[in-house]
């Protein structure tokens, strides 16, 4: 009685080693006697003969790797810190177990050397106002040398870049001088247009005497608004020419 209890004990202990369950974002990549079978397995319930197969977990979402800083000089000689954050996953479990021994060491390196290369061929000004650019080329690069591995770098984005306090004082002058160069051209062609007003309203009073005078009149009232003291000033014979001509003759 008691060797059928133990028979039944290592039965159940065999079955349960046999029977694994294979989550919907994984994969299970078995060995039979060394040899990977031909695909992966999953997801669901998976049976391995107790013994003879060995499985290893592979999962298939996207990891988000954080490359850290590092330090580049740029085409134009400038010295910077640049770091950038990858999305990759796996698509071939099979070769991310078979190809390399570690995939995320492995693309965490390459994603550090391919960063410094990346940015040590860029000038400073591309690398600050061109990122779409540098992004992209940098997600090729990665894609294709980890491709052989079974992984997918699906986005690369440069988050940080760190520039020396002298650069930095530089570009704020630059910026403070681009601003103040652009407010005196907007104040020249302000300037510029209102000339050209000024001549035009110059001609138009040399044409019609009678414009020059009413605009005398304006100004006059418009001092008068403006100061509470008592204004004198001396009205030229002129002014009333205009309107003596306009006047007909009283009848005899």
């Amino acid at each position: 009685m008691e060797a059928v209890i133990v028979l039944v004990i290592v039965g159940v202990f065999i079955l349960l080693s046999a029977v694994k369950v294979i989550k919907e974002y994984e994969r299970a990549v078995v060995f039979r006697l060394g040899r990977v079978v031909e695909t992966a397995k999953g997801p669901g319930l998976i049976l391995l003969i107790p013994g003879v197969d060995k499985m290893q977990r592979t999962s298939l979402r996207v990891v988000v790797l954080d490359v850290e800083k590092q330090d580049v000089i740029t085409r134009d000689n400038v010295s910077v810190a640049v770091n950038a954050v990858v999305y990759f996953k796996v698509v071939d479990p099979i070769k991310a177990v078979l190809s390399v021994e570690d995939y995320f060491f492995a693309t965490a390196q390459l994603a550090q050397t391919t960063l410094r290369s990346v940015a040590g061929q860029a000038e400073l000004d591309e690398l600050l106002s061109h990122r779409d650019k540098i992004n992209h080329e940098l997600q090729e690069i990665l894609d294709r040398h980890t491709d052989p591995w079974g992984i997918k770098v699906t986005q690369v984005e440069v988050k940080h870049i760190d520039l020396p306090q002298e650069m930095q004082r530089a570009m704020a002058k630059q910026a403070e001088a681009e601003r103040e160069r652009r407010a005196k051209i907007i104040a020249a062609d302000g300037e510029q247009q209102a000339a050209a007003k000024l001549v035009e309203a110059a001609k138009m009073m040399d044409v019609t005497p009678t414009a020059l005078q009413l605009r005398y009149l304006q100004t006059l009232s418009e001092i008068a608004v403006e100061n509470n003291s008592t204004t004198v000033f001396p009205i030229p014979m002129d002014l009333f020419e205009a309107f003596r001509r306009k006047t007909p003759p009283a009848n005899p």
